[in-house]
C-alpha cells in the first residue's frame, strides 16, 4: 500500500476521523491499487473530489457506477 497525498479513488475504509477531517484508505475500482489519504467528509468531497481522481497505477477515475458515500454528520450540521 502507499501512502501519497492527492492519490485517491474511492473509500474502501475510515481509519480514523476527527470532526469532517479523516484517513481513509481508498482503492481503485478499477486495479484495486490501494492508496492511505486524506478527506473531508462534506456531500462536495464525496460526491464531486472522489470521482475526479484518477489512480496512478492505471490513470484511471471512477466510472458511472459510483455511488458516494454518505457523510457521518447532517450537511450543515456544526462539529
Amino acid at each position: 500500500m502507499h501512502h501519497e497525498r492527492g492519490i485517491k479513488m474511492r473509500i474502501k475504509e475510515v481509519t480514523s476521523q476527527h470532526r469532517r477531517d479523516f484517513q481513509a484508505i481508498y482503492e481503485c475500482e478499477h486495479c484495486g491499487e490501494l492508496r492511505k489519504s486524506g478527506g473531508y467528509d462534506d456531500a462536495n468531497f464525496h460526491e464531486n473530489v472522489i470521482p475526479e481522481m484518477k489512480c496512478t497505477e492505471c490513470d484511471k477515475k471512477a466510472d458511472g457506477s459510483y455511488v458516494p458515500r454518505e457523510t457521518k454528520f447532517p450537511e450543515g450540521y456544526q462539529i
